[in-house]
């Protein structure tokens, strides 16, 4: 048994390969709507995750297994103890219903009456908006891991990592009386950093969790059939993730 070893968590040469599930938090949020007759801005809007109930049929069924909010990737350790990784983040945005905001700016006629001292309610008819297939963060990252404990097969180690990517969300929106939208679009860029616990056994499997937080910026976001409607915002958000995988090294 020791602590604080020598021995690298580790070794250059190793890959590994991850699954698992994560819960977010997300900070309110300006979103802008823009389109040929609409132009206006919802000020600090809430929302929320959405996480699956557990059942085989949504977690384990493998036609199944992405309906949750869900985390993939891959890993090289290109020395000791470090780490290049790529990997999705597929997390769930949910605007709160019925939350009552202030607004700016010019709505569709038939929706003017909405809007009291400044501020309009965001009812089912008005607005439905989600990044529920989801919010995919996809996204490289560089890892640096430390041994702490160690005895026979076991190790437990701690990790810090950061990195960058791009957000390719599929909005489910519907926007003041138009047909619902629903289709996978690039629309920004992400920032995060992160820390975690490692647990590996025989070299060969782990479990881990990890803390992310972040800022995304999504400046082109798909709302109607029309290619011109767009709407963009941002926001800050945190995940905590439980995940299980397998290291190999040749």
């Amino acid at each position: 048994m020791a602590f604080a070893q020598s021995e690298p968590a580790y070794k250059k040469g190793t890959f590994y390969a991850l699954w698992g599930w994560n819960r977010d938090a997300y900070t309110n949020s300006d979103i802008h709507f823009k389109g040929k007759d609409y132009n206006f801005t919802l000020h600090d809007v809430k929302a929320s995750d959405r996480q699956t109930p557990f059942s085989y049929h949504s977690y384990i069924q493998l036609d199944r297994i992405t309906i949750p909010q869900t985390n993939f990737r891959i890993g090289y350790f290109i020395k000791d103890n470090f780490a290049i990784t790529i990997g999705v983040d597929h997390m769930k945005y949910v605007m709160n219903q019925n939350q009552t905001v202030d607004i700016d700016g010019q709505v569709r006629p038939q929706f003017a009456n909405r809007i009291t001292d400044g501020s309009i309610k965001l009812t089912d008819d008005f607005l439905t908006f989600e990044h529920t297939d989801g919010l995919n963060y996809i996204n490289s990252e560089v890892e640096f891991y430390k041994n702490y404990y160690q005895y026979g097969i076991l190790k437990v180690n701690g990790l810090l990592g950061g990195g960058a990517g791009f957000l390719l969300p599929k909005t489910n929106a519907t926007l003041m009386g138009e047909d619902r939208h629903d289709a996978f679009h690039l629309s920004g860029f992400g920032l995060s950093a992160k820390g975690g616990v490692d647990v590996l056994l025989w070299n060969l499997f782990f479990l881990r969790s990890e803390v992310k937080e972040g800022y995304i910026n999504m400046s082109s976001i798909r709302t109607t059939k029309d290619n011109s409607d767009k709407a963009s915002q941002a926001f800050f958000f945190a995940e905590w993730t439980y995940t299980f995988g397998f290291s190999w090294h040749f």
